[in-house]
């Protein structure tokens, strides 16, 4: 698999992602369905494997019931 652009933004991203994810008590599963993105497309994002779109930062802002704002406030 070709290293992908920003490798060290897309790890921080995910841990990001998986603590806030973990801190409201959610399965990969729960995110997945609350996103409306396919389970295995979380595990990516987390894992720091994939790049996101826009419209996928703002489907997990939604599933994690936060704006892109406050997702990324943090980040």
């Amino acid at each position: 698999m070709a290293q992908l652009k920003n490798q060290k933004l897309l790890d921080e991203f995910g841990v990001h992602v998986r603590h806030l994810r973990q801190e409201r008590g959610l399965t990969l599963e729960e995110l997945a369905y609350a996103c409306d993105i396919e389970l295995s497309q979380v595990h990516r994002i987390e894992k720091g494997k994939t790049n996101l779109s826009l419209s996928t930062i703002e489907a997990i802002a939604k599933g994690l019931e936060l704006s892109i704002g406050e997702l990324l406030k943090d980040f």
